[in-house]
């Protein structure tokens, strides 16, 4: 024990040294969104009444459940006017920011006027019980028969 005093004492460190952590107001694992991300996603909400923000394009999804969303909402005659995509691989900021804007931790994310739906598993489940039909309708972007063009 002597000559860890010795030690400690020529390094001006005391024997028993106690390290007090204070809590700090910074939060480590919390992420907000900057203003711009936030702005530029509210006005791709906006810009259309139904978004989806997906991994690819809906002629190439690049993920299953991106894929997943798009048949579903195939199965639908959705106006092109009214229905935006945005591939969230192109933009790492809309990507994350997407995330902390729907409190949602994955993608793909569908909005429907401006209200955040859920993503693929959510889609089929109201997709089964006739809610995403409902919804659809609501925002008004299904085309009628009789207006259905084939090109």
């Amino acid at each position: 024990m002597n000559l860890l005093r010795k030690l400690f004492k020529q390094t001006n460190y005391p024997l028993n040294r106690h390290i007090t952590i204070r809590p700090s107001n910074i939060s480590f694992f919390s992420r907000e969104i900057c203003q711009e991300t936030r702005i530029n996603i509210q006005n791709l909400l906006k810009a259309s009444p139904v978004v989806l923000f997906m991994k690819g394009t809906p002629e190439k999804p690049l993920c299953g459940f991106s894929n997943a969303a798009i048949q579903i909402l195939n199965l639908f005659s959705i106006n092109p006017a009214k229905f935006l995509t945005f591939n969230v691989l192109e933009d790492d900021r809309i990507r994350q920011g997407i995330k902390e804007y729907s409190n949602w931790p994955t993608i793909p994310q569908l909005y429907i006027d401006n209200e955040f739906i859920g993503g693929s598993d959510i889609l089929l489940e109201i997709y089964k019980n006739g809610e995403l039909k409902k919804l659809l309708n609501k925002a008004g972007v299904l085309l009628e028969l009789g207006k259905i063009q084939i090109i």
